[in-house]
């Protein structure tokens, strides 16, 4: 879709123009790594959704890294799918990874420490990457479908349900009036910035 496209593009102009964007890893293209995950991650930390939480599924994306070591610190399963899907899914055990949190939360940290699942359990938050979002939850990703994908899988295989929480870390400047979707497109109900979450009804 075009328009998405363009958005996109806009977005992803936004934040190498501002400087919000990790320069190190050139955000077009990408999820953006933006300035400020570590505290979005610590807002969705402090809900009661994350607290209640014993199983987290995460996005593999750089931006989402400090999510995937806060659930594990918080002794927390954390499942984590491959990057574009290429290996599956990777189920990482708090109790296994115990002082290496922060190596396990990472690309490679998850291949080493975690092991491939095929019978998912119950999840209960989902926080995804996007480009951009809008306060109906709407969701953009990077346009190669795998968020929608992923989150698509926990519905058919049964282990989320319309009440888990599917929240997503980003910068402020991310949250747009509308994001555009599609029949295949997945929502979100929950925001977390570096200042504040907004839970979608």
């Amino acid at each position: 879709m075009k328009i998405k496209d363009e958005l996109r593009t806009c977005m992803w102009d936004t934040l190498e123009a501002r400087k919000i964007s990790n320069p190190k890893k050139p955000c077009r293209g990408r999820i953006p790594d933006f300035n400020g995950s570590k505290e979005a991650a610590g807002m969705l930390r402090s809900t009661e959704e994350w607290k209640k939480a014993e199983v987290v599924f995460s996005s593999p994306d750089t931006a989402q890294i400090k999510v995937r070591e806060y659930a594990l610190l918080d002794g927390k399963k954390l499942i984590m799918a491959s990057p574009n899907l290429e290996r599956g899914y990777i189920l990482l055990d708090p109790l296994k990874v115990q002082g290496n949190e922060k190596t396990a939360s990472s690309k490679d940290g998850a291949f080493k420490f975690g092991t491939s699942i095929q019978s998912f359990p119950r999840v209960d938050m989902v926080v995804e990457g996007c480009v951009a979002v809008d306060i109906s939850g709407g969701r953009l990703g990077k346009g190669k479908s795998y968020g929608d994908t992923e989150i698509s899988k926990l519905f058919h295989e049964e282990v989320i349900g319309k009440n888990t929480p599917i929240a997503t870390t980003v910068h402020e400047i991310q949250i747009v009036s509308s994001v555009p979707m599609e029949a295949h497109d997945q929502k979100i109900n929950m925001i977390s910035t570096p200042r504040r979450v907004i839970r979608i009804g």
